[in-house]
């Protein structure tokens, strides 16, 4: 089947950094030569003047328009002119007030058909209320087969080998629990700055861009029960519950930080916006009572590496007193 994705965004720094190379090392294997990209953007631009060359820039248009006007919707459907027998996958390389928007100019233009697919990157809302305002919103035009939200983190080949691994090993499926696992860590550290972000961490900063995302999501891999007849379609439940087990966070045992010269970066003296943050949690399921859990993420520090850490208690038969997964960029 055909396959054309539109993406909202195309210009900013998620896309520029991660989604084109992306689509360009995917091109390269040959394997999806159906593929076509339209990228929307407020001002005119060629895919060469974002750096889209090569097969990728063959198979790439730009479609400019004014996203918050909804009459532009129409002109969109008519250049995108989907047929009956090809896909349009919608990402949204935005913030998630702006997505939401766009959803709803895009079900007034009936842009809704059920091979028309959504594809949504986290943060979804800025807190529990819009999230679900968000949710109930694109319902009103789209099911739910028709949408997918994603943390980017969890579609990484380790975070998914974390379930695999502890389904798969006898052994350390036996020690997977407070008699045995001292404390856990998981943290996210970058030495790259917020780059030109400045409007998008002034309103995310990094506990919601990667403590209630990348960090929540892979600790409920690492604390969630597998059944011994796993079944992966089971996974979000699962993940569910194991985050509906821990215990609101103890502000007294929370850092928030900020790198110096951030202020000045965003031109924004006197912002409060974290650009590191410490936690730690504690979960109520009998397996994890008393092991300490600690979330830790930050910019601009010395060093990268997303990693989970279980440290095992040092009675343990084990030749080494911690196991580390480590997540690749």
């Amino acid at each position: 089947m055909k396959t054309k994705l539109l993406i909202f965004g195309i210009t900013g720094d998620l896309s520029m950094r991660k989604l084109l190379p992306a689509l360009e090392q995917i091109i390269s294997t040959g394997q999806f030569d159906d593929l076509t990209i339209i990228g929307v953007s407020r001002r005119e631009v060629s895919p060469a003047n974002i750096g889209i060359r090569g097969t990728l820039g063959e198979r790439s248009s730009i479609f400019t328009m004014n996203v918050a006007e909804e009459a532009e919707y129409e002109r969109l459907k008519r250049y995108i002119s989907l047929g009956r027998d090809e896909q349009l996958l919608v990402y949204f390389s935005i913030p998630p007030q702006a997505a939401v928007q766009i959803v709803e100019f895009l079900g007034k233009a009936e842009i809704t058909t059920p091979n028309v697919k959504l594809l949504f990157e986290k943060p979804f809302g800025l807190d529990v209320a819009s999230s679900k305002e968000m949710i109930a919103r694109t319902g009103t035009y789209y099911g739910e087969e028709q949408i997918y939200r994603i943390d980017h983190y969890l579609a990484k080949e380790m975070a998914q080998n974390i379930v695999t691994f502890r389904g798969g090993n006898a052994l350390f499926d036996r020690i997977w629990s407070n008699e045995f696992v001292e404390s856990i860590e998981i943290i996210a550290s970058e030495t790259l700055d917020i780059q030109g972000r400045a409007q998008f961490y002034e309103q995310t900063g990094a506990l919601r861009d990667v403590v209630q995302g990348h960090l929540m999501q892979l600790l409920s891999l690492t604390l969630m029960d597998i059944p011994v007849q796993f079944d992966w379609s089971a996974l979000p439940k699962l993940r569910l519950a194991a985050l509906g087990d821990l215990q609101p966070a103890d502000p007294t045992k929370a850092v928030r930080a900020q790198y110096r010269g951030y202020q000045d970066e965003v031109e924004n003296p006197g912002s409060n916006v974290e650009t590191f943050v410490s936690l730690e949690l504690e979960s109520n399921h009998s397996r994890w009572q008393g092991v300490p859990i600690r979330l830790m993420t930050g910019k601009a520090l010395d060093k990268k590496t997303t990693e989970v850490r279980i440290y095992l208690k040092k009675s343990h038969e084990a030749q080494s007193n911690c196991i580390v997964f480590k997540i690749q960029p």
